[in-house]
């Protein structure tokens, strides 16, 4: 296939095989949030499988900012899609992006850093977030705001799955664009 479209068309559709197989349940699920739920996604079976990453990777890196000079993420969910999104960056010519791991809470030792990996050097510059999966947005606007304190510029919020269960609404109150690759309802049709 030499034509992009159809080959994002084919990465879409065999990414969702993916996880509809491996990271969608159905049942009687508590969530972080503590609200319960009949559907549970965990994306990690599939974004720590070589195929998956690659697949998640190239899909998210299409809804990352031109302007954008690194992807960021809160960890642990957000760990392999930066990685994955960085190397494909490179490898192609979408041009680099460095990747950002988040920590839930500042190091309690050495530098007391909250973030991982190479912050651009220029203030103002724009980091996109990415997200395995959104619901409340807790998470990836916590990303944000650590992003925000340290001076740096967020627009967009790129998700693999949005549960569709408010975190939109929240991160078009804050003020944020979110981007979906998937939401519940794909993952849920036979």
């Amino acid at each position: 296939m030499s034509d992009k479209k159809e080959i994002h068309d084919e990465q879409r559709e065999e990414l969702l095989a993916l996880l509809k197989k491996y990271a969608y349940k159905k049942g009687e699920f508590t969530l972080s949030s503590g609200k319960k739920s009949e559907h549970y996604v965990n994306c990690k079976p599939v974004t720590l499988s070589s195929m998956g990453l690659f697949y998640s990777s190239c899909l998210l890196r299409q809804q990352v900012e031109h302007e954008c000079v690194a992807v960021a993420g809160l960890t642990l969910g957000a760990d392999p899609l930066v990685s994955g999104v960085s190397i494909i960056s490179n490898m192609f010519t979408y041009g680099k992006l460095n990747a950002l791991i988040i920590r839930k809470e500042p190091k309690g030792y050495g530098t007391a850093s909250q973030v991982e990996g190479p912050l651009p050097s220029k203030k103002g510059s724009v980091i996109t977030v990415l997200e395995d999966v959104i619901t409340t947005g807790g998470s990836a606007l916590k990303a944000v705001k650590v992003l925000r304190d340290l001076d740096y510029k967020v627009n967009r919020i790129v998700t693999i799955v949005d549960r569709q269960e408010g975190g939109e609404r929240a991160i078009i109150d804050a003020g944020l664009e979110l981007k979906s690759l998937f939401t519940i309802d794909d993952l849920c049709q036979e």
